[in-house]
């Protein structure tokens, strides 16, 4: 069980997740954390702060994970599954001909191997037979290289991940030239950035967002929209018994819901409602992310003691990449929707408590530990703790969007 963890997903070529590549706070250079952790400390941990499994963490999809060699060449813990987790070596870390070793290997024990950085000395024929992916960073360097080499690599079936992936247009390059898989935030950035206004199938939707982000509640209004939508109707029936939300009682309708959950996580509901029916073109995977940043700044919000209703950290987090939903500027979308000040002024960057909530929460999904620390200390909130808010907040996010989502893919072999 893991309690200090990152993760980064890789999209295939219809961005959807195939993997997500996990980071290990716990672990040196942020790779698997050594088996022979004191055996009080992992209790005090399991004891204390919430904890995930290989699953809870990748959502079922497959897990690359980077390994320290010397836990490489004694075995891996039996507990990691050949079929799910893929091995990542970097090419800079080790001379080439005790990299080949570790290849085979790990191979021989049944997993799949990524190389990343892709610096390789000698002739790549000695490594093809023993790798299955390969993950090169999207620079001018390698982009140079692999436009003259890809045919050899898709000749000997190994594929090819393309990291740090940061906009669109390089997505469609790397696309265009045979890549399979893509790693790197391109796919949280609009497309096109306009002022375009809201089309008209979109208004019952800035409706119920404003439900969400009033201290009032008219909840007659609110269920006449919804019960004039069969498709809202299904997904809220359909939230809110999901057992992550509701262990108890079959809800049957808004009022139901209403009384049994009472009016802030109502907003909360409404709020998410929305937003998956405008992500409805999106990849699914900006929708499991915003989940998780608003289930978690609403986490950090209830610590800090900060007002619920209307539920700001929540919304701040959920709706912290509508511009890339919704292909517009965050500046210029917020002036449309009918958002609370301090939402609006954390959302377009602005610095107050909810602004920091979202720098910490993107701090988790990079990894970046030091920032993490920082961070914490400004807010005056252990770090173990923030930890085990983010590891609770993807366990609800894998939850939720499971009832949410028509479909929940598994991972392709």
């Amino acid at each position: 069980m893991f309690a200090f963890i990152a993760r980064q997903p890789i999209l295939d070529r219809d961005k959807e997740v195939f993997a997500y590549e996990l980071f290990f706070r716990d672990g040196k250079n942020d790779c698997y954390p050594s088996v022979e952790r004191d055996e009080t400390t992992t209790k005090l941990i399991a004891k204390n702060y919430q904890t995930l499994s290989l699953d809870d963490i990748s959502c079922s999809k497959k897990s690359f994970i980077n390994f320290q060699s010397e836990t490489l060449m004694s075995g891996l813990p039996a507990s990691l599954d050949p079929e799910n987790v893929v091995v990542e070596l970097e090419t800079g870390r080790n001379e080439d001909s005790s990299l080949l070793d570790m290849c085979k290997h790990v191979k021989n024990m049944g997993y799949k191997v990524a190389l990343e950085d892709c610096r390789l000395k000698p002739s790549w024929d000695d490594f093809l037979p023993y790798v299955d992916l390969l993950k090169v960073n999207s620079n001018h360097e390698n982009l140079d290289f692999f436009t003259k080499n890809i045919n050899r690599f898709i000749d000997a079936n190994v594929q090819l991940i393309a990291d740090k992936v940061e906009t669109q247009d390089s997505f469609s390059v790397f696309k265009e030239m045979g890549f399979n898989y893509f790693q790197g935030y391109f796919f949280a950035r609009p497309i096109s950035v306009t002022n375009k206004n809201l089309p008209t199938s979109k208004l019952t939707l800035v409706e119920l967002i404003g439900a969400s982000s009033s201290e009032s509640f008219d909840v007659e209004s609110i269920n006449s929209v919804i019960e004039h939508d069969v498709g809202l109707s299904y997904m809220l029936l359909r939230f809110i018994n999901n057992p992550m939300i509701n262990k108890r009682y079959k809800i049957t309708s808004l009022r139901h819901a209403l009384n049994y959950m009472g009016e802030v996580e109502i907003k909360k509901f409404i709020a998410l409602l929305a937003l998956a029916n405008l992500s409805d073109d999106k990849p699914l995977e900006l929708l499991h992310l915003s989940l998780v940043r608003g289930k978690f700044c609403d986490l950090v919000g209830t610590e800090k003691n900060i007002g619920s209703n209307p539920p700001t950290a929540f919304l701040v987090g959920l709706f912290s990449m509508l511009d890339a939903l919704l292909d517009q500027e965050m500046q210029s979308l917020v002036e449309k929707l009918p958002l609370v000040d301090e939402v609006k002024e954390a959302l377009c960057g602005g610095q107050n408590d909810l602004s920091m909530y979202l720098m910490l929460v993107k701090a988790f999904e990079s990894g970046n530990w030091l920032k993490v620390i920082r961070i914490s200390k400004i807010l005056e909130i252990d770090q173990k703790l923030l930890h085990s808010l983010f590891n609770e907040a993807i366990l609800w996010g894998n939850g939720v969007r499971r009832s949410i989502s028509p479909h929940f893919p598994a991972s392709k072999a």
